[in-house]
């Protein structure tokens, strides 16, 4: 069941990609599957609609929710990042206060690989950012705040 769970998941970043005018073959490569398995999400064959379901579900978690049982079902975090950031229906800003000591806990938390230091200090990339809020909860100076931005995404 986890695969056609992951299997779901990637229909729905398939959709979503083929909505922002992506050939098949392009989003085959930023999913890292087969042309002809985008082919058969795009024309309804072969597919568990009781897994779609589950997956629409995951995508209305809380992201952190959304974020652990992606990665878990998708076993590759480059995947798993492809998918969140397609399949969420939200957006997030960081703000990260002068108080952060660049000791780089947030960058090691971020499994969306979001956060880098510079000149001793993170820096969020908000259109990385799952809202998961790994990092915030993380940071000993309680520097990084994640805050949702109003969108006019539909799903």
């Amino acid at each position: 069941m986890p695969k056609h769970i992951a299997s779901g998941l990637k229909y729905l970043a398939t959709i979503e990609l083929k909505k922002k005018g992506l050939t098949q073959q392009k989003i085959a490569e930023e999913l890292g599957i087969d042309r002809s398995t985008v082919s058969h999400y795009l024309n309804g064959r072969n597919l568990s609609w009781n897994s779609i379901a589950v997956a629409r579900t995951m995508t209305e978690l809380c992201p952190k929710d959304f974020l652990i049982l992606t990665k878990v079902l998708v076993k590759d975090a480059k995947k798993a990042q492809k998918i969140i950031s397609t399949c969420q229906n939200k957006d997030f800003e960081a703000e990260v206060l002068d108080s952060c000591i660049g000791c780089g806990l947030c960058v090691d938390l971020c499994l969306m690989e979001a956060i880098s230091l510079e000149s001793l200090k993170a820096n969020v990339d908000s259109v990385g950012c799952c809202g998961c809020l790994l990092c915030q909860e993380g940071c000993p100076t309680n520097s990084i705040k994640i805050l949702e931005v109003n969108n006019d995404r539909e799903y």
